[in-house]
């Protein structure tokens, strides 16, 4: 029997893709939702392309920790009409980011215990006579070149989006109990430099996925109430649930 915990609450993703399921967990237990993507990604097309295309089988590894990632490498490899070579080993951080890989056909051979790059680089193992690609995004740091020395391939950029900020705001100084969540330290900032500026941390509740997040929110003063140990959207809703739950 799902409960009422999420009554009176209104809760904001500010991620720029958000998951169906997560919505209805949301309704299902009584919340309201509502997505303003405070960032945007957007394909990065340049002669690098054309190069890694080219000599993907010089690589024994690709990496990746986002689902953005996945999809603008995906995208290249249709429109230059190539397949992976089976050959290559695929690492993933983030069950959703092995989820899309799962779902276009690829074998993940590595997923780090904690979906973070901190931990990738501790737990992955590269042989001497291995290369890897990392295929990531702009706005990702350079935690895994420098912890395995994998090559970087950049196939989209993240942009703030000040599309929605007027009327976050104005959704948030009209709605109850107002839970806002963040996925990543982009999205920190541009709530930071375009929301906080108006209205105080303190009249939201804060939720953070991953440490990283939660470390960029520290840059502002700021503590989460909610930041799972799991690194993932169904795992701050599921403990909201629990915290809101009658006992």
């Amino acid at each position: 029997m799902l409960s009422n915990a999420l009554a009176n609450k209104t809760i904001f993703l500010t991620g720029s893709s958000v998951v169906m399921s997560v919505k209805e967990l949301i309704t299902q237990h009584g919340g309201q939702v509502y997505c303003y993507p405070l960032i945007e990604t957007v394909e990065k097309e340049t002669n690098e392309d054309q190069i890694y295309l080219c000599n993907l089988t010089a690589y024994n590894w690709l990496i990746f920790t986002s689902q953005n990632a996945v999809k603008y490498f995906v995208n290249k490899l249709e429109r230059a009409l190539i397949t992976l070579p089976s050959t290559i080993k695929i690492a993933a951080v983030g069950e959703k980011t092995a989820a899309l890989l799962k779902k276009h056909g690829y074998l993940i051979h590595f997923i780090p215990t904690v979906y973070s790059a901190d931990v990738f680089i501790k737990e992955f193992q590269l042989q001497s006579n291995e290369r890897a690609l990392f295929v990531r995004g702009s706005m990702a740091k350079s935690t895994i070149r420098d912890g395995t020395g994998a090559d970087e391939w950049t196939v989209y950029e993240t942009h703030a989006h000040q599309r929605y900020v007027e009327d976050l705001k104005e959704r948030i100084r009209n709605v109850p109990n107002p839970v806002v969540i963040f996925a990543s330290p982009s999205a920190v900032d541009v709530y930071a430099n375009e929301v906080a500026t108006s209205i105080a941390w303190d009249q939201v509740k804060i939720a953070s996925i991953g440490h990283i997040t939660t470390a960029a929110l520290a840059n502002y003063g700021i503590t989460p109430s909610v930041q799972p140990k799991i690194y993932t959207m169904q795992a701050v809703i599921e403990q909201l649930i629990l915290e809101e739950s009658p006992t």
